[in-house]
């Protein structure tokens, strides 16, 4: 087996974001080992992961700018993979320094939770690259590597440690589901370059052939664990859970976003010809997540494990659009993971906020009354449930990022009427435990006793304060990040001939 790595010039422009990236955390690892004990110190490293961050966006944002949009390779430069980098650095940003005052709070050593989100933001990025399983399987590790270990940073908590070896071992076995995937995949086409794949699966009429089916089917269970959805989602709850609360932020939007993004990539560009195969696989696992993950979500009391369920469900929406297999599914798919990534990151930084020492306040009636004594704190989280909702007007971006996912689902040639139904059915029971939160917090007293909600650090009102104007603005003007999702859709050379042959 062999791999063309050789890299153009312009290719090795494009990688400059990832270097800057790798090179910062490394770095930043060295700086963390030597650095003096106290917290003034790991501020320090804290501030100096900020800047890296900042850089790398400076870059993505540069190469933008300069539009080169690279064929096939091992390698993706288009504006998806830009797009899907600044998600992820977005949140990291929010995570760094979320975790800045967290860590003072619940004495966690953060300098070393601000080098393994770095670590994890380049798994992430390279993902986003991947044109190549080999590349895709690469970034998987580096990305979950540095999760495992955020997970269970805090030593001290028996959930935690809990949460993050189910995690681990789990992971573990979903990897090698993903291997045997790419390992049959290759061995039916002799390629691991995903327009390699899809070009000879044409040529050679192996839409039917066993090898290459089974080979699907294990990607599809691999990448069913990453992105949580049921029945590979039973480790989330109990991971969110216990997990520190920014660390969770960080897994339940951008880990998610960058599994969903190499996914979607996967099936657009190398396997659009097997549409027949894989879609009615998707159907099910959409509608079996949607399903289970609201009708679960109803029961949650613990307000993390009630957001654990939410993303969980907000897989099988993101998975209808999948299902659609088409340009419009693929720019709604992308509009959806940009709406969700905010209003989820914004709902754990109120959470963030309200747990006192220990990871306690997580029960829905910690937040009875919470419009009383922090109305601040009352308004954003009812943003941020609506947004998740799909709640018009209050909800924000969040409306139109269900109302294009619906638009996608009716316009596919796959017929979703069936799935659609299902997505506005679960909609609907969701507004339960959404507008049950929004309901505690503004309509209930604050009971006798309640636990005080300590002062809110300036970095957090920040990150409160960006994520709430974000869901509202991109809510009032939607057609800007509309028009910007529907010219960064990932699409193989010889999709568009596929496609049409299907119809």
């Amino acid at each position: 087996m062999t791999f063309d790595l050789t890299i153009p010039s312009q290719l090795l422009a494009a990688l400059t974001p990832d270097l800057i990236l790798m090179a910062g955390a490394t770095l930043l690892m060295v700086l963390t080992a030597l650095r003096p004990e106290g917290s003034a110190s790991q501020r320090g490293i804290g501030k100096l992961a900020l800047v890296v961050l900042v850089a790398t966006a400076v870059a993505v944002v540069a190469m933008i700018m300069a539009g080169n949009n690279v064929g096939p390779g091992v390698i993706a430069v288009d504006r998806f993979r830009w797009t899907a980098d600044l998600i992820f650095i977005g949140a990291a940003i929010g995570t760094v320094l979320l975790s800045m005052e967290y860590g003072d709070k619940e004495h966690i050593p953060q300098a070393e939770v601000h080098v393994l989100v770095l670590f994890a933001t380049a798994g992430m990025m390279t993902l986003a690259a991947a044109r190549d399983l080999m590349i895709v399987f690469l970034g998987i590790e580096i990305m979950s590597i540095a999760v495992y270990v955020l997970a269970g940073l805090n030593r001290r908590s028996a959930k935690a440690a809990e949460g993050a070896l189910k995690y681990f071992l789990l992971g573990a076995f979903a990897t090698g589901f993903l291997l045997y995937g790419i390992a049959l995949t290759y061995g039916a086409t002799g390629s691991t370059n995903l327009s390699v794949i899809g070009k000879v699966i044409v040529d050679h009429q192996l839409q039917s052939q066993s090898m290459l089916l089974i080979g699907v089917g294990l990607l599809l269970v691999g990448f069913g664990f990453k992105v949580a959805a049921v029945p590979f989602h039973m480790w989330a709850p109990d991971v969110y859970e216990g997990a520190p609360t920014p660390t969770t932020a960080f897994m339940a939007s951008a880990v998610k976003a960058a599994a969903f993004a190499v996914f979607l990539r996967i099936w657009l560009e190398a396997f659009p010809q097997m549409d027949r195969a894989w879609i009615l696989p998707v159907w099910w696992l959409a509608a079996i997540t949607m399903l289970v993950g609201n009708v679960v979500a109803l029961a949650q009391r613990n307000i993390k494990r009630l957001l654990a369920y939410s993303s969980v469900v907000h897989s099988g929406y993101l998975l209808v659009a999948v299902a659609a297999g088409t340009r419009l599914g693929s720019a709604a798919f992308l509009f959806y993971l940009v709406a969700y990534t905010i209003a989820t990151f914004g709902a754990f930084a109120v959470v963030t906020t309200i747990g006192t020492a220990g990871e306690r306040n997580q029960d829905l009636s910690d937040y009875e009354g919470l419009w009383s004594v922090r109305p601040g704190l009352a308004i954003a989280m009812g943003v941020c449930m609506l947004a998740l909702m799909g709640f018009p007007l209050f909800g924000g971006v969040g409306f139109f990022a269900k109302w294009y996912l619906l638009q996608a689902a009716l316009g596919s040639p796959h017929n979703l009427l069936p799935l659609s139904v299902i997505l506005v059915l679960t909609s609907v029971i969701a507004a339960g435990y959404y507008l049950n939160v929004v309901r505690v917090m503004f309509m209930k007293p604050r009971p006798e006793g309640a636990a005080e909600i300590g002062p809110i650090g300036p970095l957090t009102q920040g990150v409160l304060a960006v994520t709430v104007a974000l869901i509202i603005g991109l809510g009032l003007f939607p057609s800007q990040l509309a028009t910007w999702t529907r010219g960064s859709t990932p699409m193989a050379p010889n999709q568009t001939a596929a496609q049409a042959t299907n119809k």
